[in-house]
């Protein structure tokens, strides 16, 4: 059948015998509505019970509210009236306690206590509507997955999975692709979350075949049973606000006979199916990994009247969910799009112990080479298996936040504070705001009240004093959104929303000083040697920087260069799309020295070193001509142009993952201090959670341990970004534009050292004893839209053409 899982066998869920009275309650349904207005509510109790019994209501505050008795036998029907109800929402997750009794001659011989929340779903207008209002699902699909226990998630896990959800501004789940353990269920309806209710229904592998089981009558009570058992067991949960028939099992007869009995039985949820697509059997356009394009045409198309809400998005595979705020920037516009669940929210990789006693992430192909597998291709989760963040969640949390921040008027301390909820106000949080001049703050303060209506916008005055916010630099508003007290499963303090705003922005000039002294320059061998008061530097006969030597220690690495770059680590989503073969001309171009009698050297002041090269893929194709000058000043700065013109005839003309230089250092240079976004990796397209400042780091946790090693570790939007010793001896990179640059203790070869090498983890890179960096003028993306074809949005890519890059390299004491 294929869930797009790990394939166990055993128990996974507790059995268990209990005994019941012959004579008891065989079935209770709850059905809650709402009056035209959405204040009053009802709740209709449906009980099955073989003599009379009673039903007792109690508030969310467990007062007892009223009290039915029922005679007869049979199924019978007690309705409550509840006046100004407390609404069940994501927001407002208030549950009222339907308490059942089964009486036999008067006596109490059973009693069935329910949860049960008081709301209304329906669709108007092409929307989804929860208690009236047209709600965002802000979501993700969630295997049942534990490293260790496999299908067996415990509570304490499922507690530490509800607690992300909700730090990471998730309101919405998708039970992929099966029903989940019960407690899930009192979960999100205790703590507040819109769920997808899944039927155990999936046959993937006939999906795409005139076999496909969803035609054959044969198959026909199969599925009608999964669909009725998982309605049937969940359907008094408040948080199940949408019924799914199965998943990728194909469209057919089955499934309408499925979606005719769920809208028979009950009509308070939409029902809905992904391979239905616009067919009448489902009421929510549901559709996977549809692009942004896909999106925008629906939502323009005066045909279309289904509310759009995907099942899956954004596949968060490795580093992915670059172009993510493009898919909430289309959200937040149209109506009639609704939202999403992201594939998926854990990476789904087990722990295998090794030989030296380190745990390792292990995933498909690991254990032999006969059963089938996808290779790591189950591990494409917003967090780690062991609940770890990966880089993207920070990401997701940002465009999933429901505070937004505007300025007004800095000067005056006005801003606006816009709030995307649609039920609450935003008087249960505080805030803290700051004012960084070139990452130094200089004024701070907190807004103690935020006095916001539900959908709405209000002007806040700081109180602060504009005359001391500078002209000139770079100067940023940050400001943080946290809870008063604790709410829910989060503690006081917790962060839920921030923003940054940009209240001037400094030009970028040129580092590099014109020297006023000569520079010693022997070209007496192949060599060519700078030096200085305190440095030699030292190009070899390809005209690349071998040797920096400052104050008589060696800043690169013995056999490393300063040379160009033009590829990274293939992340998933590249190897998916399989541009690590597209681009493969890039990966180990030759640069052939075109006339080694134009570099020169002026003895009066700078010294200018130019270097002019064919650069020849391995197959032999000429890409064009690459430019490289270096310009060395008495203080020892490199100023370093990097300039391509491509072969416009060439045969073939690829994309570059990224245009730039890299080069080794001693891992003694074991420490960054750079100024741009942070702290967090970030990149082109995956960058707005992370504010601009200054951080201070090291080399070591630039790493992140995707499943399978790939790109990591650059931070963008620099406006300095330097590698030190303990001491702080070091480099430190600029630019007149911004850039983006990494420092690992690992090459890129390492991270990759085969592309046809599947089974590799972290735990098999090998120690090299060094910082490789990384200077970038431009990186291509990271995607998000699918990891099997899609590329990053063209904004976000590098085509073949001409690039030019200048940086400049200042010794660091």
């Amino acid at each position: 059948e294929c869930q797009d899982f790990w394939r166990f066998s055993g128990v996974a869920r507790d059995c268990y015998l209990y005994s019941r009275p012959k004579k008891h309650i065989a079935d209770v349904r709850i059905t809650p509505d709402l009056d035209a207005a959405y204040a009053d509510g009802t709740l209709s109790v449906e009980v099955d019970a073989p003599a009379n019994f009673t039903v007792e209501l109690f508030s969310p505050a467990g007062k007892s509210l009223e009290t039915k008795e029922i005679s007869g036998k049979g199924k019978r029907t007690a309705v409550f009236e509840v006046a100004d109800a407390q609404k069940w929402t994501a927001e407002t997750p208030y549950l009222y306690t339907v308490k059942v009794c089964n009486l036999e001659k008067g006596a109490v011989t059973e009693v069935v206590p329910i949860k049960a929340g008081i709301r209304k779903v329906e669709i108007k207008d092409s929307q989804v509507l929860v208690n009236g209002q047209p709600v965002l699902f802000k979501g993700a699909d969630r295997h049942e997955l534990d490293p260790d226990g496999g299908y067996v998630v415990s509570r304490e896990r499922m507690l530490q999975d509800i607690r992300l959800f909700k730090e990471y501004n998730l309101n919405a789940v998708r039970t992929c692709h099966y029903p989940d353990d019960p407690y899930w269920y009192e979960l999100c309806d205790r703590y507040g979350f819109y769920m997808v209710s899944e039927a155990n229904l999936e046959s993937h592998g006939l999906i795409y075949t005139d076999r496909c089981l969803s035609h054959n009558e044969t198959w026909l009570q199969a599925h009608l049973e999964r669909n009725q058992r998982a309605f049937e067991t969940y359907k008094n949960h408040p948080a199940i606000i949408f019924l799914s028939l199965g998943n990728e099992a194909g469209p057919g007869k089955n499934f309408e006979a499925c979606y005719k009995w769920l809208k028979e039985r009950q009509s308070s949820r939409p029902v809905q199916y992904e391979p239905a697509g616009l067919k009448e059997f489902t009421d929510v356009f549901c559709p996977m990994y549809a692009d942004y394009g896909t999106m925008e045409r629906y939502a323009n198309d005066p045909k279309a009247y289904r509310p759009l809400i995907q099942c899956e998005y954004s596949h968060a595979m490795g580093n992915s969910c670059g172009g993510f705020k493009e898919y909430w920037d289309l959200i937040r516009k149209y109506p009639k799009l609704q939202g999403g669940f992201i594939w998926d929210f854990v990476d789904q990789a087990l722990h295998r112990r090794r030989a030296d006693g380190t745990l390792e992430y292990t995933y498909g192909g690991d254990y032999n080479n006969y059963d089938a597998t996808d290779n790591n291709f189950n591990c494409n989760g917003l967090i780690s298996p062991d609940r770890v963040l990966n880089p993207h969640a920070y990401e997701v949390k940002y465009f999933y936040q429901n505070i937004w921040t505007e300025m007004v008027d800095i000067k005056q301390g006005t801003i606006k504070i816009t709030n995307e909820n649609f039920f609450t106000d935003l008087s249960k949080y505080y805030a803290e705001w700051n004012i960084e001049a070139d990452g130094k703050c200089i004024l701070a303060d907190i807004v103690p009240d935020i006095k916001v209506e539900p959908q709405s916008s209000a002007n806040v005055q700081l109180g602060l004093d504009g005359s001391r916010i500078p002209a000139q630099g770079d100067v940023f508003f940050n400001i943080k959104y946290k809870l008063k007290q604790a709410d829910g499963i989060l503690s006081a303090g917790s962060q839920v929303a921030y923003d940054q705003l940009v209240i001037a922005e400094a030009e970028l000039k040129d580092a590099f000083a014109e020297s006023k002294k000569p520079i010693a320059v022997d070209l007496s061998s192949a060599k060519t040697i700078v030096k200085g008061e305190n440095f030699e530097y030292q190009f070899d006969e390809s005209m690349f920087l071998f040797s920096i030597v400052i104050d008589g220690r060696q800043y690169l690495k013995d056999g490393s260069t300063l040379r160009p770059n033009f590829w990274r680590a293939p992340t998933d989503n590249d190897y998916g799309a399989r541009l690590e073969r597209r681009f493969a001309a890039w990966e180990n171009v030759s640069f052939k020295l075109k006339n080694k009698e134009r570099y020169y050297a002026d003895k009066d002041k700078t010294t200018t070193v130019v270097a002019e090269y064919q650069i020849i893929a391995t197959d032999t194709i000429q890409l064009g001509e690459l430019a490289l000058t270096y310009r060395i000043n008495e203080k020892g700065q490199i100023a370093v142009n990097q300039k391509f013109t491509p072969n416009n005839d060439a045969k073939a003309k690829p994309n570059l993952f990224r245009f730039g230089m890299r080069l080794e250092m001693p891992e003694t240079f074991d420490r960054i201090d750079y100024f741009g976004r942070g702290p967090v990796e970030n990149y082109a397209d995956r960058k707005l959670s992370q504010p601009i400042g200054h951080f201070a780091q090291s080399v070591e946790e630039q790493y992140y341990p995707y499943i399978r090693p790939q790109e990591t570790g650059t931070k963008s939007d620099l406006r300095r970004y330097a590698i030190t010793d303990i001491a702080g001896r070091g480099l430190q990179f600029t630019s007149t534009k911004l850039f983006s640059a990494s420092a690992l203790p690992y090459t890129m070869e390492n991270l990759c050292p085969t592309k046809e090498k599947r089974q590799y983890h972290s735990t098999d890179l090998k120690a090299e004893h060094l910082t490789a960096v990384c200077i970038d003028g431009a990186q291509m993306g990271m995607g998000c839209v699918n990891s099997w074809g899609a590329w990053p949005l063209p904004q976000y890519c590098l085509p073949f053409g001409p690039y030019e890059f200048e940086f400049v390299i200042t010794p660091v004491k």
